[in-house]
C-alpha cells in the first residue's frame, strides 16, 4: 500500500525544468512535484504518449489533445517552467509558466497554466481537462491563429499621386475544416501552383479551419480555366479575387515588382518573415521598403467551438500599420520620359533630375522590364558628353582659359596613339574652348589632357559626382574615373573612354550641377537625408553653358522649336562599347536636366542620333502633354526619327556653319 500524504504545504520550485536523474524507489509519484516534472518533460520533447502516462485521462485522447495543440498553433517550440505547487490533503494545484513559439514571422505567446492533482494508488495523477492546455480553455474547444493582414501601402509621387496599380488577382487558398487531407491537399495545390507545400501547410495548421486563408496570390493574366478547375477539384481548396496594390503603373524599375507568396525562394530575398499569402516586395522601392508598405497582421490566439466559431481570445499582438512611401517622381515627367524611349530601336533609358536640388522626376527604360535598373546601376562610356567635365578640369588647372585657343585638327598623335574626331571633323576657325564643347572635340580634349593630368581630371569628375560617394534608396552607381598616369590613358579619358564609366544618373546629375551651379547628390524618397552639395567655379560654368547652348544651335536645331519655353543646353554624342553602339544626350532646359542613353545595333547607327529624337519627344511631353498612341503606329518610329529612311542626316556628320568656309573647316 502507498504512503498517504500527509500535511498542508505549498513549495516553490525553480523556474527551469532539470532533467531528474533520480525519483524516490517506493512510488512511482511520491510527491506532486515529481509527476508535473515529468509530465511537463515529456509533453516538452514531444513525447506526447509518455506525457499522457502521468494523467489520469484516456491515454490516446491526451495524446491527441497534447499533438493537437502542437498542429493548430503550428509551434516552433515549446518550453515549459515550473511554478508553485499547493497541496492540501489528496489533493494540489501546479502553476507552469508556457513559452509558446508559434513560428516564423509570429511572436511569442507566454502565459501561466495550472493543473490539478489527485493522490491515488499509482501516486500523484494529473487530473486531465482542457483546461491543462490552456486555462480559459473549454470542454469542446480548441485553439487557432488568427490573422488580420493589413491593405499594402502605396508609392506616390511628388504630388501624391498612386504610382502603383490596384489589381485585381487570383487568391488561392483553403478551408481547412472543408478539407478530406489536410496534408495531401495542400501538398496538391502547392504542386499545381510550383510553390513549396511547407509554409502553405504552417499557415493552415494554426488558421481557424471555417475561415478561407489566401495561400498563394496570382495576376489573373496568368490563370486559366484549367488551373482553376484542377484547383477547385481538391477538397477544401478555393480561388477568390481581392484586390491589391500590385502593378507599377509607371517607373516600373524604380517601383518595383510584389509578389503574393511565402515560398522560400522568394521571401528569403526580403527582409523579415512573412506569412504565406503576403505581399513581398521583391525589388525597386518595393522591396527596399518592404516593412512599411505591408505592414504586419494583427495576430491573436483563439477559442473555436465544435463548429469553428470563435469563442474568444487568450492572446493578441496588434501589427504595424501600412503605409505609402512619397518618391520625387513627377508623374508627367514620367510619361514624357517612358514616351520619349518608345521609339528607340533598342534598349535605352532617361533620367531626369531637379537641378536645384538633385530630387529625381522621371526613370525610365524602354524594356519596361521592373528587373532593368540600368539607369541608375548601368556602367557605360560616356564618350564627349564628358567634355563637360573635361572642360571644367582645364579651367580649374588653368590648361586652358575662357579666351584661349584650343586647337582642333582632324587628328592629334599622343604617345604613339591617334586621336580622330567625328566624321574626321576639324575646327579650322576660332578653335576655342566653347566651339570645342560645342563640337565635342576629341582632338582638342584629348590635347590638354598631359596639362590636366589624370588627378585633377579625378577631382572634377567627384565635384560633378562621379566617383563621388552618394547613397539612394535602391540600388545606384556613381560611376568611376580611374586613370593611370600614362598620357595616352588620360588623354582618353579626357574623352569619356579610358577608365571612365557613368550611369544616365550620374549624368543627369552632371547636367544638373551645370545647370545649378552646384552638384546636388540625388534623392528619391522624401524625407532621405543627402550629403551636402558642391558648389562649382562661376567662371567655367558659364563658358560650360555657352558650349552646350552652341552645340544646340549649331548641331540639334529641332530642340530649339516646339519643345516648350527656356533654352534647351546640351551635348549629343555617339561611341562604341563592345558590339553596340551608345547615342548620348546630356543637358538641361530650366530646372529639370536629364540624360539620354540609346543602345544601338551598329547596323542601324548610321540614319539617326536616337538620343537627340529622344529629347526632342521628351521635352515636347513636358511643354505640350504626351499623346495618346495612334493605330497602327509602328514600335521603333518616334518623333524626328525614321530609321531606315536614306539620307537622314545624323549629328555627327559634316554641318554647314554660317561663318565658316566650309573648304577649310568641317564641323559635326
Amino acid at each position: 500500500m502507498s504512503p498517504r500524504p500527509t500535511g498542508r504545504r505549498t513549495a516553490a520550485v525553480g523556474s527551469a525544468l532539470l532533467l531528474v536523474a533520480a525519483l524516490a524507489a517506493c512510488t512511482p509519484h511520491p510527491s506532486p512535484e515529481v509527476a508535473v516534472r515529468s509530465f511537463l518533460l515529456a509533453w516538452q520533447g514531444g513525447d506526447h504518449a509518455e506525457a499522457a502516462r502521468y494523467t489520469d485521462g484516456e491515454p490516446e485522447e491526451v495524446e491527441r489533445a497534447l499533438t493537437d495543440m502542437t498542429e493548430q498553433l503550428d509551434l516552433a517550440s515549446l518550453r515549459f517552467g515550473l511554478g508553485r505547487i499547493s497541496r492540501e490533503g489528496e489533493d494540489a494545484t501546479a502553476e507552469f509558466s508556457v513559452h509558446a513559439d508559434l513560428g516564423i514571422g509570429d511572436p511569442t505567446w507566454d502565459y501561466t497554466g495550472r493543473m490539478p492533482l489527485t493522490w491515488g494508488p499509482d501516486g500523484w495523477k494529473i487530473t486531465w481537462s482542457s483546461g491543462v492546455l490552456h486555462p480559459d480553455l473549454g470542454v469542446d474547444e480548441r485553439l487557432a491563429v488568427s490573422y488580420e493582414t493589413q491593405e499594402r501601402g502605396q508609392i506616390l509621387d511628388r504630388e501624391g499621386e498612386p504610382l502603383v496599380t490596384a489589381d485585381r488577382v487570383s487568391a488561392f487558398g483553403v478551408v481547412p475544416a472543408e478539407m478530406e487531407d489536410k496534408e495531401g491537399g495542400v501538398t496538391e495545390l502547392a504542386e499545381l501552383l510550383e510553390e513549396d507545400p511547407d509554409p502553405l501547410l504552417n499557415r493552415v495548421r494554426s488558421a481557424p479551419p471555417e475561415q478561407f486563408q489566401p495561400l498563394v496570390l496570382m495576376r489573373n493574366s496568368s490563370v486559366d480555366d484549367s488551373l482553376l478547375s484542377d484547383v477547385r477539384a481538391i477538397s477544401g481548396a478555393d480561388v477568390q479575387e481581392v484586390e491589391i496594390n500590385l502593378t507599377p503603373a509607371s517607373a516600373p524599375f524604380v517601383v518595383g515588382e510584389v509578389a503574393g507568396t511565402a515560398e522560400h525562394r522568394v521571401s528569403s530575398r526580403v527582409p523579415g518573415t512573412y506569412q504565406a499569402g503576403d505581399t513581398v516586395g521583391l525589388s525597386g522601392l518595393q522591396n527596399i521598403y518592404q516593412h512599411e508598405l505591408a505592414g504586419s497582421a494583427t495576430t491573436r490566439v483563439v477559442t473555436l467551438d465544435a463548429d469553428g466559431e470563435v469563442t474568444g481570445t487568450l492572446e493578441s499582438w496588434e501589427g504595424e500599420q501600412s503605409g505609402g512611401i512619397d518618391t520625387t517622381l513627377d508623374a508627367e515627367v514620367q510619361r514624357a520620359a517612358e514616351n520619349a524611349l518608345t521609339g528607340l530601336p533598342g534598349n535605352g533609358y532617361l533620367v531626369a533630375v531637379d537641378s536645384a536640388g538633385g530630387e529625381i522626376l522621371a526613370a525610365a527604360n524602354a524594356s519596361g522590364n521592373t528587373g532593368d535598373d540600368q539607369a541608375f546601376t548601368g556602367s557605360y562610356k560616356p564618350g564627349g558628353t564628358f567634355g563637360v567635365v573635361a572642360a571644367l578640369a582645364a579651367l580649374e588647372t588653368g590648361a586652358a582659359t575662357p579666351d584661349s585657343e584650343v586647337p582642333c585638327g582632324p587628328s592629334v598623335e599622343i604617345g604613339g596613339q591617334t586621336f580622330t574626331n567625328p566624321s574626321q571633323g576639324s575646327l579650322s576657325f576660332d578653335p576655342s574652348l566653347v566651339r570645342n564643347i560645342a563640337f565635342s572635340c576629341n582632338v582638342g580634349f584629348a590635347s590638354l589632357g598631359e596639362a590636366v593630368g589624370a588627378e585633377a581630371l579625378a577631382a572634377t569628375a567627384r565635384e560633378l559626382g562621379i566617383g563621388h560617394d552618394w547613397q539612394l534608396a535602391v540600388p545606384a552607381s556613381a560611376g568611376e574615373v580611374e586613370v593611370g598616369g600614362d598620357e595616352v590613358e588620360t588623354a582618353s579619358a579626357m574623352i569619356g573612354e579610358h577608365g571612365v564609366r557613368v550611369s544616365p544618373l550620374g549624368m543627369a546629375l552632371v547636367a544638373g550641377a551645370v545647370a545649378d551651379g552646384s552638384w546636388h547628390p540625388p534623392q528619391l524618397v522624401r524625407g532621405e537625408t543627402a550629403a551636402g552639395g558642391t558648389a562649382l567655379d562661376g567662371a567655367g560654368l558659364q563658358v560650360v553653358r555657352e558650349g552646350l547652348r552652341e552645340a544646340v544651335v549649331q548641331r540639334m536645331p529641332e530642340l530649339t522649336v516646339g519643345v516648350g519655353e527656356g533654352e534647351v543646353h546640351g551635348q549629343a554624342v555617339r561611341t562604341e562599347q563592345g558590339e553596340t553602339s551608345l547615342h548620348w544626350f546630356v543637358g538641361y532646359q530650366g530646372t529639370v536636366a536629364f540624360a539620354v542613353l540609346a543602345e544601338v545595333d551598329p547596323a542601324q547607327t548610321l540614319w539617326s542620333q536616337y538620343a537627340v529624337a529622344a529629347a526632342q519627344s521628351f521635352l515636347s511631353g513636358m511643354a505640350n502633354g504626351v499623346p495618346e498612341p495612334q493605330a497602327g503606329t509602328e514600335p521603333g518610329a518616334g518623333p524626328g526619327m525614321e530609321p531606315g529612311i536614306e539620307g537622314q542626316t545624323p549629328v555627327e556628320e559634316p554641318l554647314a556653319e554660317a561663318d565658316l568656309n566650309a573648304t577649310e573647316e568641317t564641323g559635326w
